[in-house]
Parts: structure tokens; sequence; C-alpha cells
């Protein structure tokens, strides 16, 4: 679900702005609705990410600059919080950029243009003053609980529910992190703070949402949902004492759930704790020290027995390919891959390959080192990170890592009966990392098409 879009419309007054969201995976051709409502529009924002979103993002805004010319067009999100001058430098139909958390920032905005008063007095944007790109200063961090409740009438819940397949509600509880990964835009971003509503606010707020759209699983999409232990345990007293019967999932950083009690994890899984998302990145200490991850494997592990008692499902993300990876990191990634997917069937470990993101510190220390990121706005939309690779992963180490990825989710996944003789054999592979003549990786990719990720 949008919710960055709701989060700002729903700061607005009703009874004074109609807030319209277009969502063009709902939407067939949202040009269409588009023409219905710029004819009176105050201004037009998008929700901007780097990648293949950003390719949507400069194609529907030029659309509506040149056919709109007199409406403002806003940009927001994480590709204009990390290039808040250069969109407005090399993208003329672009006129406003915002910086990070925008519900307030944005309504600002819509004041300034309505009024036709300067923006160049609304905090955490980017604008243009007769041609000249001025950044303003920056906005802190506006505590959550002083925001208005996200309203979810802006949007078509049922749409959302039937394209998930389940009534599933996407619900952010928390802006920001405190923590200094080098390889993450978040510091660069939030500056490491971190806000988050209260639990008694929440339990009210789901407790309506509940009544209202029945939903039978709520997914946390905050960056660190466990930050605090207490106040998650305070979250699941208000779902069981409300009789909100939902499942639910959250992220969760290993250090956080080494800190919370059996009675806490008993709490949680009460309330309808059905999965956590635990980043671990590498199986290497050193070079998670060397990420500034600020945990331990040993956390890693405990959290991983912890959620095995409790029935727990766990999403382990790992990342592959960074610039100062050594082979014995390898070697201890490939391990603690094993080590965990042998513990649970519950348990899940995709492997990702390391691209410098833009904002974070690696890829300030490989561009002074001569790594050329994306030179224009243009460009930055065909950065992809979720599927392609760096210039520090070799030809080998690619093909390794696609069979290793193949083979621990057949030999550990959730499989028919019929593909045990299957199972056996990929966790024969894995076992002494015989990876040579994949014929069966060949033969399943053939028969089960996978589906690209943009």
């Amino acid at each position: 679900m949008p919710l960055a879009l709701m989060a700002i419309g729903s700061c607005f007054d009703k009874t004074k702005y109609e807030v319209i969201i277009i969502d063009g995976r709902l939407h067939k051709n949202p040009k269409e609705l588009l023409e219905v409502h710029l004819k009176d529009a105050i201004c037009f924002g998008v929700t901007v990410l780097t990648g293949s979103p950003l390719k949507d993002a400069l194609e529907v805004t030029e659309w509506v600059k040149n056919h709109y010319p007199k409406v403002p067009t806003v940009w927001g999100g994480w590709h204009p919080s990390l290039f808040p001058t250069e969109i407005l430098t090399d993208t003329p139909f672009v006129d406003i950029t915002v910086q990070g958390q925008g519900e307030i920032t944005f309504q600002e905005i819509v004041s300034s243009i309505e009024n036709e008063t300067n923006l160049n007095e609304v905090k955490g944007i980017c604008c243009r003053n007769n041609n000249e790109v001025i950044k303003n200063p920056g906005r802190l961090l506006t505590p959550m609980d002083d925001l208005p409740s996200i309203d979810y009438s802006l949007i078509d819940v049922e749409a959302y529910f039937k394209l998930k397949g389940k009534r599933q509600l996407d619900y952010i509880s928390s802006t920001g992190c405190y923590f200094r990964c080098t390889f993450c835009a978040d510091p660069f971003v939030f500056g490491r703070s971190f806000t988050a509503l209260s639990a008694e606010r929440m339990g009210e707020e789901l407790e309506e949402l509940y009544r209202k759209y029945n939903f039978e699983d709520l997914n946390f999409q905050d960056e660190t949902f466990f930050t605090y232990p207490k106040r998650i345990a305070k979250i699941a007293k208000e779902l069981i004492d409300r009789n909100i019967k939902t499942s639910w999932a959250g992220t969760m950083r290993a250090d956080q759930g080494a800190r919370m009690t059996e009675e806490q994890f008993e709490l949680c899984v009460k309330s309808g704790l059905r999965r956590v998302l635990i980043g671990v990145e590498s199986g290497s200490q050193e070079m998670m020290d060397w990420l500034s991850k600020d945990i331990k494997l040993e956390q890693v592990l405990f959290c991983a027995e912890r959620c095995k008692k409790f029935g727990i499902a766990v999403i382990f993300p790992f990342i592959v390919g960074f610039p100062e990876e050594t082979e014995e990191s390898i070697v201890a990634t490939r391990n603690l891959i094993l080590q965990l997917r042998g513990m649970s069937s519950s348990f899940e470990t995709p492997i990702f390959y390391f691209k410098p993101y833009p904002g974070s510190k690696i890829t300030e220390d490989v561009v002074k080192k001569g790594y050329q990121l994306p030179q224009s706005t243009i460009a930055w939309g065909d950065f992809d990170y979720i599927g392609s690779k760096g210039p520090w992963v070799s030809k080998e180490k690619y093909r390794f890592f696609e069979r290793f990825k193949f083979y621990i989710k057949a030999a550990y996944g959730k499989a028919p009966a019929y593909r045990a003789p299957f199972k056996w054999l990929a966790k024969a592979r894995c076992k002494f990392n015989a990876f040579g003549l994949p014929f069966e990786k060949s033969i399943f990719e053939v028969l089960f098409k996978q589906q690209k990720l943009s």
C-alpha cells in the first residue's frame, strides 16, 4: 500500500482539500485519471525510488508538465532525499524536491503555492528561484504522535487485498533508524534519528482499522520495528486486549531480539507474531564490523534459537560482493546460511549482491577510489540493486552464488512430496559444496519459469 502518499494526504483538512492518490499498479491507464483531476489541481506530487521506479516518475511527470505546464510538480521520497538539487538541475519538468519526512513539508508547499508566497521559507525542500536552484535548510523529524492518523479511505483497501491475495494491511509505526550501517542510506536521510507512535495510539488505530476492514494479517513496514522491546510488548498487549485476531510481521535487528525476554517473545506470539526479518548481511564477524552493523553473530544465532522455539518464521537477508570481501568471509557466509537453513524449515536466507546505493558510507568510499556512479537522473533509472551486481563480484563468484541460492532453496524450502529425491540431492550438493554441472537447475528453470523482479 502507498503508505508514504497516504501519510502525506492524511494531513489535509477534508473540508478544504481533495487528495487524489493514483497508483499505476492498480490503474491500467493512470493518465486518464490524471486528465480528470489535473484541470483544477493545486499541484502534482510523486513519491520516487531510485532504480526502475524512477523511470515511471520521469515519464509521468514530463507528461503532466507538457499537458498542464502551470501545475507545479513535486518529487518526494528516497531519490529526491539523496539528490535534492541534481534532479532540478537536469530535469526541467520537476519544480520542487522534498527531503526526508514529508508530511509537514508538503502541507507548507501546498499552502505556499495556493497563497503565492515564497517557497524559500519552506524547510526541507529544494526549488528554483529565477532559474537558480535553491536548497532550503533541512527539517527535523516531527514526532509521529504529533501527526494525524493515516486515512486508509484515501485508497481502495479491498483492491490492495485482492492484489496481495490476502487480507493483509500495511501499517507503519515509526520513521528513521538509530543505526549506522555503512551500506544503507538511512543514516544520510534521517541523520540516525528515530520517532515512533505510542503503543496506546496504535491500539486505538488498529482496532478501528480491524473493525472497518477485517484484515487477517498486519505487515509493519518500519525500518526497525523492534527498536524498543518494552514498546513492542505493549503493542502486543494492545492487540490481545482489544481482541484483534490477526497475524503480524515486522523487522528486527539481532541485538534488539537478544535484548528481549522469553516472556516478551511469548507475548508477541500470543498476539499473532508470525515472522520477523533480521538482516545479517555476512557470516563473518570481521565483515560485520567493517559494515558497522553493530551486532554479533552470537546475537543472530540467539534470535534464531528463540524464533525456532516459539515457531516464528524468519527471513535472514545476506549481502555478498562487498569491495573489501575476502574468501574467508564468503566461506563464513555460506556456512552460516547452511546453519540457519538447517535449524528450521520456516527460516529463509535470501542472498543479494552489493550495489553502491547512493547516500551510503561504502558508496562514498568506492567513489573516492574511482567507482563511477550514474551521472544523471535519467541514468539512475537504470540502477538495479535487486538482481544485479557490482564490479567486485567476479564471474566465478556470481556463478557460485547463483547456484548456491538455487540449491539452498531447493534443499530446505517447502516443496511437494514428489520432489523429495530432488531435495535430497540438493542437500548433498550444499553439504559438500558441490555445484558443478547443475543439470537439475537447468531442468527446473525450464519447467518452472521464475518471475523477473525489477
